[in-house]
């Protein structure tokens, strides 16, 4: 692991303190993986958050789930004996709906087969010999923000996760809040544009159709083909594949009028929807994480400015708005959390 990433989860240590370690022994290891379309993500932590080992393997999501499930067993198994020890505790994110009493998936949009109705507890448990539980990933996602980031001293926080969709969670009274299906917390899939862009969920306008990095992507495309982005076409040779949210604020950043626009265009809508959850909940904290919110600096101040502007029922100075700290580790900090901790996280399953 690098220098960067030891320095960065060992400052994450004081969050032990939130609902209490389950475990009695410090120095025992806890297992995450961060399930995603094209890698799996896989670490092993301490209760506090301290990384020890951390691999990524492709996830080769075309050969099935049980192949899947395979994969992840042995890459965990594979940290465990590069660390000398079995881990206590199993966290899973993983992109969709899930049965979480019961460790089963229910629905994987992006997935070959769609994942329903895979035993994943039952399968891996047997194979990691430790417990496993599992989370959406944007939850999990929220957990590393949680007990590891900006909301380790929060009890209310609202975390928006803008990747290739536009997931994200929230917290009551220091708990995950997740609804009977597991599926509280989908702040992605709020109209915010109505008669919008279809949304792959069905509905129209959703803020997943205007923030997310292939909406994004889509903008910058259209800013390059139609002329009015040199400083991207000459980044991107006139290659709409290399279009990506990075090559976007590399372009911003160097003077791009146009593209910067386009960030501040998404900033606004995305404070739209923070404002909505700000009215409603009145949170601590806002976290901004995925791999969009690399590019903060560009639209953060108009997400800030939105917020202040749009929430008219009470002064909003005391709500913090920031970017994650964690980085593209939240959800794997998350499946940590998850592990150690389990359902202290969140209120009882119905």
């Amino acid at each position: 692991m690098s220098t960067d990433a030891h320095e960065s989860a060992g400052a994450f240590g004081v969050a032990a303190a939130r609902s209490g370690s389950l475990v009695s022994n410090r120095g025992d290891l806890f297992a995450s993986v961060d399930l995603g379309g094209t890698n799996i993500h896989a670490a092993l932590a301490d209760a506090d958050g301290r990384l020890v080992a951390e691999e990524k393997v492709p996830t080769d999501s075309h050969e099935g789930p049980q192949r899947v499930l395979a994969r992840i067993a042995a890459l965990v198994n594979a940290l465990a004996s590069r660390a000398g020890a079995k881990p206590q505790a199993l966290g899973v994110g993983v992109p969709g709906l899930v049965d979480v009493g019961r460790g089963v998936t229910k629905f994987f949009p992006n997935l070959p087969t769609q994942w329903r109705d895979i035993a994943v507890r039952a399968t891996l448990e047997p194979e990691v010999g430790c417990p496993v539980f599992i989370l959406n990933d944007a939850r999990t996602a929220t957990l590393g923000e949680l007990v590891f980031g900006h909301g380790r001293n929060a009890e209310t926080l609202i975390y928006f996760g803008l990747g290739t969709g536009v997931g994200g969670g929230v917290v009551i009274e220091g708990k995950l809040r997740l609804g009977p299906l597991g599926a509280a917390g989908e702040i992605g899939h709020q109209t915010v544009l109505p008669d919008g862009p279809l949304c792959g969920c069905g509905n129209r306008g959703c803020l997943e159709t205007l923030v997310s990095a292939p909406a994004l992507m889509a903008e910058g495309v259209r800013l390059m083909r139609s002329g009015q982005s040199a400083r991207l076409h000459e980044l991107t040779e006139g290659s709409a594949d290399r279009v990506t949210p990075e090559t976007m604020a590399a372009a911003a950043r160097s003077g791009d009028q146009a593209v910067a626009l386009a960030f501040a265009r998404a900033g606004e809508w995305l404070g739209i929807g923070a404002a909505n959850m700000v009215t409603v909940l009145h949170p601590e904290i806002v976290v901004i994480g995925g791999g969009v919110a690399l590019a903060g600096d560009l639209f953060l101040p108009t997400v800030i400015e939105t917020v202040r502007r749009r929430v008219g029922m009470f002064p909003t100075d005391s709500v913090r708005i920031v970017i994650s700290e964690l980085g593209d580790r939240a959800g794997l900090l998350g499946g940590i959390a998850l592990a150690a901790r389990g359902a202290t996280l969140f209120p009882p399953i119905p």
